[in-house]
């Protein structure tokens, strides 16, 4: 490998840099970690289940040799997002960048199917998911990326997806023999708080730029991870690969925008979906 090559490619490393991932116990907050780790930097998974996070932080630190480690975080407070960048700063002294992965599960469970419909979407659900992708990023990003502003710039990558960007194909979320007003749907708040976040991207992107703080919006698609097999076959006909991705297929997406890799990059929306979009 030539010099210049090996240059090149060094834009991609993370050494020595820390980055707080929200929700990140779940199923993407965990690649996320990862992705992060195998690039050499520091992954700090922030959840509210500190246990969980503990465990994974336990597990990336022995796979990556990184010092991965964990921190309790209720990104629907200011005073728990506060107190997590102290412990951050007390555990690391550094803080490199913020990824705003939390989400609260869309699913209606246990008010039966028709539940998720928009005519019975009920307040208290769309408040609550709200409250956790929408406002828990505003809020999270109040206090670690003002830090970032403060302290010589950094990186924020939201994770949207691609229903923020389309509308859902509600026709993949049907169930043979019911009635129409029984049809489960994928709920409003998915869409809403999604495309919220590419919205939210672009301001922060504009709003921090003399800062030197780069905000853009990593956005997949569908992951595989044991849905029925009547709905993968749906949602593959939509997708022009004709499959869902792998759950380690962004990695290396995520590694680029959190990198130097992508330094001249800020405000935009980085697609990676098999293709759903272009159709």
């Amino acid at each position: 490998m030539t010099g210049a090559a090996r240059s090149k490619l060094s834009a991609f490393d993370l050494s020595e840099r820390v980055f707080l991932i929200t929700g990140g116990c779940g199923l993407l907050g965990v690649e996320h970690a990862k992705a992060i780790a195998d690039a050499g930097g520091t992954p700090v998974i922030a959840d509210l289940r500190i246990d969980a996070a503990k465990d994974a932080a336990a597990g990336i630190a022995r796979e990556f040799g990184v010092p991965a480690s964990a921190v309790e975080l209720d990104v629907t407070s200011s005073e728990s997002s506060q107190a997590a960048l102290r412990v951050v700063l007390a555990r690391h002294e550094r803080l490199d960048g913020l990824i705003n992965n939390a989400a609260h599960n869309p699913k209606v469970e246990g008010k039966g199917l028709s539940a998720s419909r928009f005519e019975n979407f009920a307040l208290e659900d769309w408040s609550r998911d709200l409250a956790v992708g929408l406002t828990g990023a505003f809020l999270v990003s109040q206090i670690f990326g003002a830090y970032l502003a403060a302290h010589g710039g950094g990186v924020i990558v939201n994770i949207a997806s691609d229903l923020g960007l389309i509308a859902p194909d509600q026709r993949i979320y049907r169930r043979p023999g019911l009635a129409e007003a029984e049809q489960p749907v994928k709920p409003v708040t998915y869409s809403v708080v999604k495309g919220g976040l590419v919205m939210f991207t672009k301001y922060l992107a504009t709003y921090w730029a003399e800062q030197h703080v780069r905000v853009n919006a990593l956005v997949p698609g569908g992951v595989y991870a044991g849905q029925p097999d009547d709905f993968v076959e749906r949602l593959t006909h939509l997708i022009p690969m004709g499959r869902m991705a792998k759950r380690d297929e962004y990695r290396a997406a995520l590694v680029f925008l959190c990198s130097d890799a992508s330094s001249y990059m800020t405000g935009s929306n980085l697609i990676v979906d098999g293709g759903r979009t272009c159709w």
